[in-house]
């Protein structure tokens, strides 16, 4: 019963999200093409993100002379 309703949420947030961005008007290759990019592009900004934000905030401390 959860499992179903659970199913059921992500159903409509897909179809939301298909709203949204105007994805219904597309065919189904062209948008699994979207998606593809899309996907790809977040990924890379989510590891380049966790890669070299820490060595930004330690430069902006020392910067700053917060951390010696």
């Amino acid at each position: 019963m959860a499992l179903a309703r659970a199913w059921k949420q992500m159903s409509w947030f897909y179809y939301q999200y298909l709203l949204v961005t105007a994805l219904y008007m597309l065919e189904p290759w062209e948008r699994t093409a979207f998606n593809s990019m899309l996907v790809s592009v977040v990924g890379m900004a989510l590891y380049t993100g966790y890669v070299f934000m820490p060595q930004h905030i330690m430069a902006i401390l020392h910067y700053f002379e917060i951390v010696q």
